[in-house]
């Protein structure tokens, strides 16, 4: 990651920010932020490693579509030549507007409506909406060598893919997808009542029922789920035949690429918001158990 007075540097020759307070949040698995204080306004700086510079540019355009919609998304702050990024010791740099609020849990029903209307919002506002460098769902490649990692990987990833691939996908609602709707990805400024969504790495056009079957995951699984999943369906986006129909295949194949991204991390030593192997090994850990629970 940069250091602070590299980035100050950066963000008065790019943005023009002469003099910013710089502070470090690195909140991220795969990201470092910091908070960018300046004449009176909060921003954030964000980079990610340089060979997801294409998906984030991307997820930018993104956020900053969304915002033009009414929802705070976190959009960039363009430098001073309108360009979302700039590059830093080889690294993309982005500065984005301050999400005010503080991120949700999804630990009880009046949050997890919230979440379920927020994401149907979001497919509901990018529905039209498109990004001519968006990538395609889905990126496992059952081949790939870092799916040796534990002998149980790769066969699980494949089944996963198969099971998707029976449900005949090209049937389902599809859209430009948040791709990672944790519930921190979910900001509610309790003063005002608005909720943003933040966390645009990527541009991915997928089936709506990802993300719907990705936040499901995070707040315990379909049976903890049951009010941001009818909360979600209100929004008119998906009908309950299509939910019922894919949620639990989709929601494996989530799993998969949770198994896969850990799986990528530990043989890659990826330590990037961890503090070390063993937390690796534990998100691996907790894709098994899923898996196998689904099979």
């Amino acid at each position: 990651m940069p250091a602070e007075r590299t980035l100050r540097s950066c963000l008065d020759v790019r943005w023009g920010l002469t003099g910013a307070l710089v502070a470090p949040h690195h909140g991220g698995m795969n990201s470092g932020t910091w908070f960018v204080e300046h004449a009176g306004v909060r921003r954030v700086a964000k980079t990610v490693s340089p060979r997801a510079g294409g998906s984030f540019a991307a997820g930018l355009a993104v956020a900053e579509l969304l915002e033009r919609t009414g929802v705070a998304a976190g959009a960039p702050v363009p430098t001073v030549d309108g360009q979302l990024t700039a590059e830093v010791e080889g690294r993309p740099l982005a500065l984005l507007a301050w999400v005010p609020g503080v991120p949700l849990t999804g630990t009880d029903q009046a949050e997890q409506r919230l979440i379920g209307r927020m994401l149907a919002r979001v497919h509901d506002a990018l529905r039209s909406a498109s990004v001519p460098a968006a990538d395609r769902f889905h990126w496992l490649e059952p081949a790939a060598d870092h799916l040796g990692v534990r002998n149980w990987v790769r066969p699980a990833v494949i089944a996963a893919v198969r099971a998707y691939e029976a449900l005949k996908p090209e049937r389902l609602s599809w859209g430009l997808l948040h791709s990672d709707p944790a519930p921190e990805a979910f900001r509610l400024d309790r003063s005002t009542g608005r909720c943003g969504v933040i966390d645009w790495s990527v541009a991915l056009v997928g089936p709506l029922l990802y993300d719907v079957a990705s936040a499901v995951m995070y707040v315990g699984g379909p049976d903890r789920a049951r009010a941001l999943v009818e909360a979600y369906l209100a929004g008119g986006l998906l009908g309950r035949a299509e939910l019922d129909h894919g949620l639990a295949t989709m929601l494996r194949l989530r799993w998969a690429i949770q198994a896969d991204y850990f799986a990528r991390r530990l043989v890659e030593d990826d330590r990037t918001g961890v503090a070390g192997p063993v937390d690796n090994e534990r998100g691996l850990e907790d894709a098994r158990r899923a898996l196998l629970a689904l099979r």
